[in-house]
């Protein structure tokens, strides 16, 4: 799988792999890895790093938005080989160890696969590794609050609902907000193209998820960089607000 990367301000690079999307920001050779793919993604995901002049061993942390298996996929990979510590919201921490698992079933996938797309996401899930069982060993919870002393000086915001712990991160110096799956721009299982959320079933908390767009509301950028989908060029605010009257 070859991964494509995006260059979207200085120093910013939204990498879309096979069904998902990480982020990479840079500081001479080191890097913030945002999210790691699927485990399926892992040669692209050390591709797209050798593509924008940095190594996996030159990651200063990886931080993830929520421990979904295809935003995890490679975390535990990197943290082993290469000692990169993984930083999470405190409330994601033991879901990123797997104490619980608040994802998408089996069964729930089944039950939706009439619908549109469903079938053919799942069947790429499954041959992605989604399945797989893909623990943190020893995640930790964000070191400070406000702007974390790492290239890109991402600020974690805790955007709840599609898990308990999930997190944005604001990038004020690049005008951007990387969104997780709180906040997206197109999936496999969606019809619809543009800000939006994704489809009910995968979230832990619907409500909270939709409660969770006002967070976006009130954050200053013009560049959303989603979990899954492509980039979307405007104010966040908008994005957040067209996603809500989709919500609806």
């Amino acid at each position: 799988m070859r991964a494509d990367v995006q260059q979207v301000a200085d120093n910013t690079y939204l990498v879309h792999g096979s069904n998902t999307n990480w982020v990479i920001l840079t500081e001479g050779d080191a890097v913030t890895l945002i999210d790691t793919g699927y485990p399926g993604d892992r040669a692209g995901l050390l591709a797209s790093l050798a593509e924008v002049g940095s190594a996996p061993e030159a990651v200063a942390a990886v931080l993830i938005t929520h421990a979904h298996t295809d935003h995890l996929g490679n975390a535990e990979y990197l943290r082993t080989t290469y000692g990169t510590p993984i930083y999470l919201h405190e409330a994601e921490v033991p879901h990123a160890r797997r104490d619980f698992l608040q994802q998408v079933s089996v069964g729930t996938v089944l039950r939706n696969g009439w619908r549109p797309g469903v079938l053919p996401w799942a069947i790429h899930a499954i041959r992605s590794g989604g399945t797989a069982h893909v623990p943190v060993t020893s995640p930790e919870a964000f070191p400070s609050t406000g702007p974390l002393d790492l290239p890109g000086r991402p600020v974690p915001v805790h955007t709840p609902g599609h898990t308990d712990g999930h997190c944005a991160f604001h990038l004020p110096d690049a005008g951007a907000v990387v969104a997780g799956d709180a906040l997206v721009c197109g999936h496999p299982t969606s019809r619809v193209k543009g800000p939006q959320l994704l489809p009910d079933m995968f979230h832990h908390e619907r409500t909270r998820a939709v409660a969770s767009l006002a967070v976006f509301e009130g954050l200053k950028g013009d560049v959303l960089l989603p979990g899954h989908g492509p980039l979307h060029r405007g104010p966040v605010r908008e994005a957040a607000l067209q996603a809500r009257e989709r919500a609806v």
